[in-house]
C-alpha cells in the first residue's frame, strides 16, 4: 500500500511537471467538504453584502478568506487547519519540498452582471510585462489548489504553458490583440469540470480561465515557493496570530510565511539604517 502511494505521488509530480496541473476526484470526503462549505458561505454573504454594487457589477471572485474581517477566529482556525490538513500537505510538500509558504486565498463564484465573460489569462500578467512574465514562468514557482464546494464547469487550461511562452493564437487572445478578445476558445484549451470533494492544483501562471456556470463557489488556496520574491503580496490578517498558531495541526506553511515577513522587515530596517 505504501509503495502504491508512493507511485501515485511521483505520477502526480511527473504530470505537475510535465502538463503545469493534475486533479484528484473525490479527494475530500461529503463531511471535510460540508464543513468547509459552511465556513466559506459565512465569508461569502457577508462579503457581499459588504461589497453590494461592486458584487453586481464587477466580481467574480474575492480574497483574503482567512482575514479576520468577516469570520469569527474559530471559523478562521477551521480554516487554517483545513488548508494545512493532512491531505493538502501532502499535495503541497510534494511540489514545493523546501519551505513552502502560503500565500492566499480566493474566492470563484459566477459574476452577477452577464457581460462578464470567463477571460484567458496568466497570472503573472497583472504584475509584469512581456518580458517579465517570460522571465516568471521560468523563475517562480506559485500553485493553485482549487476545491471546489458544489458541482462546477471547473477550469479550462492550456498544457504545458507553465514552461511554455504563448503561441501566436494565445498570446493575441489573451492580450486582446489583432482583433481577438480574452474570451475566445484556444485550440489547445483543456475543460476540466469539477465535482465538490475533486481537488484541482494547477501553475498561477500557466494559460487558464474558470468557466462560469452551474452553482460555482471555488475556493482557491495559494502556496509559493520561498526562493520567489512574494512575501510582499502576504496580508498580514490572513496569517494566524501566535495564540492561534498554537491550535493548528501544521502550521508550517503560516510559520514560513511569517518568518519570510520578519526577514523582509529586519532588512528594510538595516537599509533604513545605512541610508
Amino acid at each position: 500500500m505504501l509503495n502504491e502511494n508512493h507511485q501515485f505521488h511521483e505520477k502526480l509530480a511527473q504530470q505537475y511537471d510535465e502538463q503545469g496541473y493534475f486533479v484528484i476526484r473525490d479527494y475530500f470526503s461529503e463531511n471535510e467538504i460540508a464543513a468547509l462549505r459552511k465556513v466559506i458561505l459565512t465569508f461569502h454573504h457577508a462579503w457581499k453584502k459588504d461589497h453590494a454594487t461592486f458584487y453586481r457589477e464587477e466580481a467574480f471572485n474575492s480574497s483574503l478568506i482567512t482575514g479576520s474581517q468577516y469570520l469569527s477566529t474559530t471559523d478562521r482556525l477551521k480554516l487554517f487547519n483545513f488548508i494545512s490538513s493532512k491531505k493538502l500537505m501532502k499535495i503541497i510538500d510534494l511540489l514545493i519540498p523546501d519551505s513552502p509558504s502560503f500565500m492566499n486565498t480566493q474566492l470563484f463564484f459566477n459574476p452577477v452582471n452577464p457581460q462578464l465573460k470567463d477571460f484567458w489569462h496568466r497570472d503573472c500578467q497583472y504584475d509584469h510585462d512581456i518580458e517579465g512574465q517570460k522571465l516568471a514562468i521560468q523563475e517562480t514557482q506559485v500553485v493553485h489548489l482549487r476545491v471546489p464546494l458544489f458541482d462546477e464547469l471547473g477550469m479550462e487550461l492550456v498544457p504545458e504553458t507553465h514552461k511554455r511562452w504563448d503561441n501566436e493564437e494565445e498570446h493575441n487572445v489573451r492580450q486582446e490583440e489583432n482583433g481577438r478578445t480574452s474570451n475566445e476558445p484556444l485550440s489547445l484549451g483543456k475543460k476540466i469540470k469539477l465535482s465538490a470533494g475533486d481537488l484541482l492544483v494547477f501553475s498561477a501562471d500557466m494559460i487558464h480561465r474558470g468557466l462560469y456556470g452551474l452553482d460555482r463557489l471555488a475556493l482557491d488556496i495559494l502556496v509559493f515557493d520561498p526562493a520567489g520574491d512574494f512575501v510582499d503580496y502576504v496580508d498580514d490578517d490572513c496569517l494566524p496570530t501566535a495564540a492561534m498558531l498554537e491550535n493548528i495541526s501544521d502550521g508550517r506553511i503560516y510559520q514560513n510565511t511569517l518568518n519570510l515577513k520578519n526577514k523582509s522587515s529586519n532588512k528594510d530596517d538595516i537599509n533604513l539604517v545605512l541610508v
